[in-house]
């Protein structure tokens, strides 16, 4: 038959290698290329009927994408829309009654954002909820007046006013789990698998009494990716050798002192994974040396603690992903909170340094 004619299952093109040509569909459904195309991408400006009956077309005539043009056609249409959504926001909460804005508690940089993005053509600009009285609705406000069509979120707070967004208008990722509804496609690193990483470098070296004390805040954030982290590995390891988790309930950490002195006393871990600020000086106070009584290894490493062995968290990758994501629901024109959220995990790195002997 004549590759015009309307066909049913089993249609073969005899000049398309067995596959029908997007012209065919077009031609079959009656309607444009333009219009196929655009329902093939799920595109605006075609009704659910319109594009339902174009997909069972496709499929009924063998219609096969060329996945090369589609990428050649991706890239084409993605530099046409940067022109009109050329910044990215990050947003990012600022509840000074938290105890969250510290130098403690790392954010996602904002240059590792901006890196990522600007080889897609877009920028990456902060909005901080919470600072110079910035809310949640004037934002939304900013952000349809701007155009900005794409954020990311950085949820750091209890009360989370990141979430009181309307995310419809938007291609959306957050960063972390702290924010659980709504559910936003999320990257981060997987600290189930850097807790153990870290515990099990720690006993290639010879320490069998390890402790953990972090925040329950951080445990959250992480979608208690520590106390599952930790649980599993101590599953593993003989009674005698068990540390409970320490899960300080102060995001302030000079509140916490009391508590972790109590639980280090009862334990006496030989080595210990915490944060970098604040944990060293209370072993100090207390008259433990790192890393002569105690291995000391921080439990979210950056350049800056370069004087301890740490859990790495590979925020650049987390980063870079993010974009990746925000770039990809652009393209295929994704609004909203996903009906099925993406989670892209990154693995930690083990970082060795001189607190460990």
């Amino acid at each position: 038959m004549e590759g015009t004619q309307r066909a049913g299952v089993g249609y073969v093109n005899p000049m398309n290698e067995g596959y029908a040509s997007m012209q065919d569909v077009a031609r079959a459904a009656g309607v444009s290329v333009m219009s196929v195309s655009r329902a093939l991408r799920n595109a605006p400006k075609v009704s659910d009927a319109t594009r339902a009956r174009i997909l069972k077309l496709a499929q009924e005539i063998n219609y096969q994408p060329d996945p090369n043009l589609a990428r050649m056609m991706h890239s084409v249409r993605g530099k046409k829309r940067v022109q009109s959504h050329a910044v990215i926001g990050v947003v990012r909460d600022h509840v000074m009654a938290d105890g969250l804005l510290a130098s403690t508690y790392q954010y996602v940089p904002l240059e590792s954002i901006q890196s990522r993005a600007y080889g897609y053509g877009y920028e990456a600009e902060e909005f901080w909820i919470g600072r110079d009285g910035l809310t949640s609705r004037r934002l939304q406000e900013i952000l349809v007046a701007r155009g900005i069509e794409a954020v990311m979120v950085s949820p750091q707070s209890l009360t989370l006013p990141c979430s009181t967004l309307d995310y419809s208008r938007f291609a959306a990722v957050a960063f972390g789990f702290a924010m659980r509804t709504p559910a936003l496609h999320t990257c981060a690193t997987s600290m189930n698998l850097g807790v153990q990483l870290a515990a099990g470098e720690l006993r290639k070296r010879g320490y069998r009494r390890i402790g953990l004390a972090v925040t329950q805040w951080i445990d959250n954030r992480s979608l208690n990716g520590y106390s599952g982290g930790w649980y599993q590995f101590q599953a593993g390891v003989a009674a005698k050798e068990r540390v409970p988790i320490l899960l300080m309930r102060h995001n302030v950490m000079s509140s916490n002192y009391a508590v972790f002195r109590a639980w280090f006393k009862k334990y006496r871990p030989e080595a210990l994974i915490s944060f970098e600020r604040d944990v060293p000086d209370w072993l100090a106070r207390m008259g433990v040396r790192i890393p002569e009584d105690v291995g000391f290894v921080v439990h979210d490493w950056t350049k800056a603690t370069a004087e301890y062995a740490g859990i790495f968290h590979r925020r650049d990758h987390v980063a870079a992903a993010a974009v990746d994501l925000i770039h990809a629901q652009l393209l295929q024109h994704e609004r909203g909170v996903p009906e099925v959220p993406r989670h892209v995990l990154f693995p930690a790195e083990w970082v060795s340094g001189a607190s460990i002997g």
